[in-house]
């Protein structure tokens, strides 16, 4: 049984649409990635899928046993987040916040659920260091830990390479394989189309015509090979 299926949604802000027509299906243990040309609407297709803003036409059905609340989400950072005065162990903890409720506090087992994410990132021994003080890819980490304290069975990536150094990226790549291989399915916004075609079971293309389908399927749609024209991927 899937565990997100959008029908026919458009996405955009005060009535005004930037992508319609879309349509697909996450099912467990899929790599989703989302591509695109700038400002085709994939963030505001990952947010609309969030419940942060609502859908302008169309339905998002959770699958049996999923909740908003447990899908797991790393946006795009900003300036403001990176110089975040907060500790490491801080910041993965408020990853919680969404399950305690009206709970003021954390729990024994919110820190648990903080350390085994910590541990599971290798950032365990970065705990005490204030968050603005890492490196990049050490943040992303961090981010990447928050968001495993809220997924249960989804997580969702905005671009969670970008600025990244390329040894840095391909560890953080490696890190969202190993996620997907335990089992959590995978929606990630890319720009970099020949790592999401390396990665993904199945692209989502959102622009004038709107494509779904296996990453096979997509290499030979006239909309996969026109978008990878475009960027200047490989299709090998």
């Amino acid at each position: 049984m899937a565990l997100l299926q959008v029908e026919n949604l458009a996405v955009g802000y005060e009535s005004v649409p930037v992508a319609r027509d879309i349509s697909f299906a996450l099912d467990p243990g899929d790599y989703l990635c989302i591509v695109g040309e700038n400002g085709s609407g994939k963030t505001t297709l990952m947010k609309t899928l969030l419940g942060l803003q609502d859908p302008l036409a169309g339905t998002i059905r959770m699958g049996e046993g999923v909740a908003r609340d447990e899908i797991g989400y790393l946006p795009q950072q900003t300036q403001i987040q990176r110089d975040f005065p907060a500790s490491v162990r801080e910041v993965v903890l408020s990853g919680c916040q969404a399950k305690a409720g009206l709970r003021p506090f954390y729990n024994r087992q919110d820190k648990e659920t903080a350390a085994r994410n910590m541990e599971r990132m290798g950032i365990a021994d970065l705990a005490d260091r204030c968050y603005r003080d890492l490196s990049g890819g050490q943040q992303q980490r961090v981010l990447l830990a928050r968001a495993l304290c809220a997924a249960e069975k989804i997580l969702l990536l905005d671009e969670p390479v970008s600025g990244l150094d390329p040894r840095v990226t391909a560890e953080m790549y490696q890190l969202i394989r190993r996620l997907n291989e335990e089992g959590i399915a995978i929606i990630m916004i890319s720009h970099d189309i020949d790592e999401a075609l390396s990665f993904a079971s199945h692209i989502l293309h959102i622009g004038k015509q709107v494509f779904f389908g296996t990453k096979e399927e997509f290499l030979k749609s006239p909309e996969g090979r026109r978008f990878i024209g475009w960027e200047g991927g490989s299709a090998e």
